[in-house]
């Protein structure tokens, strides 16, 4: 009983073993799913007679039973690994990196560390980020519409360097990060939570972004519209 509200206490502060744990669950309910059992087809037992040398009856019985739980057993092997890997590539990449995004969040808040360049004129924020990236991330002015911004900073993510853009919704702090995503498609806007963060993940022209804060779905889903729509849209 005790370790087991030592678990309960652990996947309540660790996203992470709490995602694994309820991907496990997931994955044992879809495996006892009873569309994945199959009964054998009705020629397998005449088949399987037919290769078998003359035995009494009772040990052909054993036999063909035996063989029709293998068959089964194998089914259900079968189906089991085609939901595990069905699974792992429906969360996957995205998952992990929103994951990664709250940490660099809440990194740059708990060490103070939000911005390298403090400034909300984006005259002076978009040219500090030459010659540190191999890309000029877009930085538009919101303040007219409530969301200032506050600087911007170099951070690491999807194993690169990116753009770490701050903007601020009364005492709350957005993080938006960018980098050159790896094709020209445009993806529409996908919204997650983590930790009690709210993320939004979008692609355009040839840019990834990911924003993350504390604010409310809606004020942070105005904010993620208006930096839209201050971005190039994509050639034709």
């Amino acid at each position: 009983m005790v370790r087991h509200i030592e678990i309960d206490g652990h996947l309540a502060e660790c996203a992470e073993c709490a995602a694994r744990e309820k991907s496990l669950r997931s994955l044992r309910t879809a495996a006892s799913s009873p569309t994945l059992y199959h009964r054998a087809p009705a020629g397998l037992a005449a088949r399987i007679r037919l290769t078998m040398p003359p035995v009494t009856r009772k040990r052909r019985r054993l036999s063909l039973r035996l063989a029709a739980t293998a068959a089964g057993v194998l089914l259900l092997i079968g189906a089991t690994a085609t939901v595990a890997v069905l699974m792992s590539r429906a969360g996957g990449t995205d998952d992990r990196l929103a994951e990664r995004v709250v940490v660099g969040h809440v990194r740059s808040l708990q060490v103070e560390h939000l911005t390298d360049v403090a400034s909300s004129d984006r005259h002076t924020v978009k040219p500090w980020f030459l010659g540190k990236l191999d890309f000029s991330p877009p930085v538009p002015d919101l303040a007219s519409q409530g969301y200032p911004l506050s600087g911007g900073r170099l951070d690491y993510l999807a194993d690169r360097p990116v753009a770490a853009l701050v903007y601020h919704r009364r005492l709350h702090a957005i993080n938006l990060f960018t980098w050159p995503a790896a094709n020209d498609e445009e993806e529409s806007v996908r919204g997650l939570s983590r930790q009690g963060f709210h993320v939004r993940h979008w692609q355009r022209a040839g840019m990834t972004y990911w924003a993350v804060s504390d604010l409310n779905d809606q004020e942070l889903d105005t904010f993620v519209q208006l930096f839209r729509e201050h971005i190039p849209q994509p050639r034709s």
